[in-house]
């Protein structure tokens, strides 16, 4: 999917691909976050750990009536308030999307995909 934004000098062309590397990464700042988890794969009920190479794979970016949507596939920590990390999260991702590329996310969708004993 290519999402276009038109500007005062044209037209800007961005990738998903792109959109979803930038929101994880602003999920990867979040506190209680041990890392991405893939969105397609669950082995044996354990999720796997994505590095930050790998970051568009746990993100998830739709666009439904020009409204989009970005789902995450995370791994928390263990001994942390799940609904807080995950409105942080939330809140961090809309916030950076919209400063860095001037995106108006309707939704941000928190999957957790495991908790973790972070190191």
């Amino acid at each position: 999917m290519l999402l276009e934004l038109q500007g005062e000098y044209g037209s800007i062309r961005i990738e998903e691909e792109v959109i979803a590397v930038i929101a994880g990464s602003a999920a990867l700042e979040c506190y209680g976050l041990v890392g991405m988890s893939s969105r397609k794969q669950l082995k044996d009920g354990i999720a796997e750990l994505l590095g930050r190479e790998n970051l568009s794979r746990g993100v998830e970016v739709r666009r439904e009536n020009e409204r989009l949507q970005i789902n995450l596939y995370i791994i928390v920590s263990y001994g942390t308030k799940i609904s807080e990390v995950a409105h942080n999260i939330q809140s961090k991702v809309k916030y950076v999307l919209n400063k860095v590329i001037g995106l108006q996310v309707d939704f941000v969708n928190i999957f957790v995909q495991g908790v973790r004993v972070s190191r």
